[in-house]
């Protein structure tokens, strides 16, 4: 099997993968079974994929990073700023040091380096799996902001982490003070460079639209190279081609607060994101899984320098190095709680009620480790300076990856149970938050159809045709702005509105088998029926996208 029939191969395999996790009656992380293809596609074929660290490095994590900056939910990272900087850069040193140590000393073979390089790259949680295993029944809104917001600055932080582990062992020395300086240098750098490109890129994007009009391909094009132009450019630099990325991402989304993209751009940039997400995240575990075998070996041949003959030992250590993780990640946790409340209460502030060992235990287990820790610990150099093979090399790959697959299980068991019956100890407001934005656009919206109505009529013998449309127009927006201000009415507004919805949903489907047998019969061309299908899509996407909200607690 040649490269280029490989690659097709696990993009196959990545798709099935999604359709198989739907068929599971159970709740399996999708991550899992693209492993176990992974290992079904190695058995198969002799062909071994060779991976060239800087290149896999620089092809997966930028887009990542840079999509996980661009889609996190700001206003809650900046509400609880305090727990998640706890979480992304204290929990991960507190990681990086008392576990480097701890797995030196339980695996003497393994240079304490590469002891730190380990622990840093499975300091990094991943949403993404957690996602997938709480999408049956899903954390509290306020748990799951904690966790994206953490997830989005320990990438940055781990991975900074794991680069000077790295840089370590290969040089044979490492300086607090030295480490230190590069440090600060690796985040300054990297977060102006991320903010810079990003700032330059839409500034230039923006005037060439106002003067030229906006490709929207072009735009979606454009917005897959910002990411690797920015991490390119921090690493020229001398700073940190992950901050920059992740830098990039936040830029970008304040950026498009602007409106200035056309909405067709937005829908296709939308899908595109979507799909290289899935795809990369996906590729990562299928590889994972293919390299498994040999990944293995090399382990095993590693643990028999440590006089540990037996395989077992390896399942050992990965549980080992599990359990210190969550052991290590409750106690920060418990601890981050109670300090938020502390000084809460320090401040004079009303303190934010404190979560039972419950909820505690979810957002525990919840610190899964996936697509990040993957694509950086499969970076590892291949050799060091002199020449000689990387130390413990496929011996750290293993661990890394025996702790992914194992806390992905072990979430994707003990998370429902933790989560089941739990009550979101925070008052949801999005509720209100979006009936009142509602309000607001739809009367903004009925102004502007006045003075559009105004501007239109003027000079014109059919006013009454302009009149007619403007009150149809209108009357959509007042039927918003009907019932907000009474719970009962805002109640039978929204029951009125999902009955809208089904029926409208109802008639777009009609329409849409219309025009397909319009063009079977050949009565329109092909051109035509996919201009109306796809106007069809896009409102039936609109109409889907309307969903009420839950009433707060």
């Amino acid at each position: 099997m040649g490269t280029i029939e490989v690659v097709l191969s696990m993009l196959a395999a990545v798709i099935v993968s999604g359709i198989a996790v739907k068929m599971i009656p159970i709740a399996v992380p999708t991550p899992l079974v693209q492993i176990a293809f992974g290992a079904g596609i190695a058995a198969v074929s002799d062909y071994k994929v060779r991976l060239e660290p800087d290149i896999f490095f620089l092809l997966f994590l930028p887009p990542l990073l840079f999509l996980d900056g661009w889609r996190i939910p700001k206003e809650g990272l900046l509400r609880d700023k305090g727990m998640i900087l706890e979480l992304a850069l204290g929990l991960v040193i507190c990681t990086v040091i008392g576990m480097g140590l701890f797995i030196h000393w339980m695996i003497p073979a393994m240079p304490l380096a590469v002891s730190f390089a380990l622990a840093a790259i499975v300091s990094p949680t991943d949403p993404v799996a957690v996602s997938a295993i709480t999408a049956r029944i899903p954390l509290p809104k306020r748990i799951q902001h904690i966790l994206e917001g953490e997830s989005l600055l320990n990438d940055a932080s781990g991975l900074t982490c794991f680069r000077l582990a790295v840089v370590a062992a290969l040089t044979g020395g490492f300086s607090i003070a030295a480490a230190t300086i590069t440090f600060a240098q690796l985040v300054v750098v990297g977060v102006l460079m991320g903010v810079a490109v990003t700032y330059a890129v839409m500034r230039a994007k923006h005037w060439i639209s106002r003067r030229f009009g906006e490709d929207a391909g072009a735009q979606v094009l454009l917005s897959l190279l910002i990411p690797f132009a920015a991490y390119q450019l921090s690493e020229h630099a001398g700073g940190s081609g992950i901050l920059a990325a992740v830098a990039a991402g936040i830029t970008m989304s304040y950026a498009e607060l602007t409106g200035a993209a056309m909405a067709s751009t937005r829908v296709q940039r939308t899908a595109v994101w979507d799909t290289v997400q899935f795809a990369l995240n996906g590729v990562m575990f299928v590889l994972l899984g293919e390299q498994l075998p040999d990944i293995l070996a090399g382990a095993m041949d590693a643990v028999q320098e440590s006089n540990r003959v037996n395989p077992w030992w390896l399942a050992g250590y990965v549980l080992a190095i599990n359990l210190g993780l969550a052991g290590l990640r409750f106690l920060w946790v418990w601890i981050s709680v109670h300090l938020t409340v502390w000084l809460a209460k320090r401040r004079g502030d009303t303190p934010p009620q404190k979560p039972g060992l419950r909820l505690i235990a979810a957002m525990s287990v919840a610190g899964v480790r996936g697509a990040i820790t993957l694509a950086g610990v499969l970076t590892l150099p291949l050799m060091l300076s002199d020449g000689t093979l990387f130390p413990a090399r496929d011996l750290t790959i293993f661990l890394a990856a025996g702790v992914i697959i194992l806390s992905l299980t072990a979430s994707s068991i003990a998370l429902p149970r933790l989560l089941r019956g739990l009550v979101a100890l925070e008052e949801s407001t999005q509720a209100r938050e979006m009936d009142g934005a509602r309000v607001a656009a739809a009367e903004a919206a009925i102004r502007a159809i006045e003075v559009a109505l105004h501007d239109m009529a003027s000079g014109q013998n059919d006013a009454d045709l302009y009149a007619e449309a403007a009150a149809r127009v209108m009357d959509l927006y007042r039927r918003r702005t009907a019932g907000q201000l009474l719970t009962e009415d805002a109640a039978r507004v929204r029951l009125s509105d999902a009955v809208e919805r089904q029926l409208r949903l109802a008639g777009l489907s009609a329409e849409r088998e219309v025009v397909f047998a319009l063009a079977r019969a050949h009565t329109i061309s092909d051109e035509s029926s996919r201009r109306l299908v796809r106007e069809v899509d896009l409102l039936e996407e609109r109409v889907r996208g309307e969903q009420a909200p839950t009433e707060p607690s």
